[in-house]
């Protein structure tokens, strides 16, 4: 099992859970308006007056054979509009409840 952080502009809005929906990944937890910037590319979404967009993350607990899914997902969608900014971080899972 593995552990996927998704961070993405909010323009994005439902956009990538509905993706992860129709590559088979029913549950998520999702933040709304939160604020960050990218360690590389894009501008700052901080919510403020020079920098006023705001970002959302999902994070959600898959198997193992729907990470490259789910990643090749992401990575489509930041080639398309890659100043929005848009990123997917996994790690793995040891146990569960």
């Amino acid at each position: 099992m593995k552990g996927i952080f998704i961070a993405y502009d909010q323009a994005y809005n439902m956009e990538i859970a509905d993706a992860m929906e129709e590559i088979g990944v029913r549950g998520f937890t999702m933040w709304q308006d939160i604020a960050g910037r990218g360690s590389e590319t894009g501008e700052p979404h901080l919510g403020n007056h020079a920098w006023p967009t705001m970002n959302n993350a999902i994070l959600t607990f898959v198997p193992d054979e729907k990470v490259d899914d789910i990643l090749e997902m992401v990575r489509a969608k930041d080639e398309d509009t890659p100043a929005l900014g848009l990123r997917a971080f996994v790690w793995n899972i040891a146990k569960s409840y």
